[in-house]
């Protein structure tokens, strides 16, 4: 199954000044990159890859029907800019397969009996270890 890629088109990304280490450059630079999607108006996704994207990471979904990335790992905007790309590109192609559906089985009577059988003799060792004392 290929790869879902979406448009760099379809998103839309917010700057700001990014907390943690990076000295002066933190307090200058705006390399905390916010990205947004709009993931209900996509071309680039099947109705059900938006279904279960929906079910399994709700929690970036605004309110508004966008979906909202924050990165700021790296120093640089690009870089931040990159790995919110990337993530949202792992997000959709994890959801983009339906999950196997699972078919209920039964043990075989061999193993069931085995199991019987193995209980009744260690029930039946420790039986024999009971003794008045």
């Amino acid at each position: 199954m290929d790869k879902i890629k979406i448009p760099f088109s379809e998103f839309n990304f917010s700057y700001a000044r990014s907390s943690g280490a990076g000295g002066q450059n933190v307090n200058k630079v705006n390399t905390k990159v916010i990205l947004y999607w709009k993931v209900f108006e996509t071309i680039a996704c099947r109705p059900d890859v938006i279904e279960r994207f929906k079910n399994k990471y709700g929690q970036f979904i605004l309110d508004s029907g966008e979906v909202q990335i924050t990165c700021q790992e790296h120093r640089s905007q690009k870089m931040n800019q990159d790995a919110c790309v990337e993530r949202i590109h792992f997000m959709i192609n994890d959801v983009a397969r339906p999950p196997k559906i699972r078919k209920a089985t039964k043990p075989k009577r061999s193993a069931v009996l085995k199991r019987l059988n193995s209980k009744k003799k260690d029930s039946e060792k420790k039986r024999l270890r009971r003794g008045d004392y």
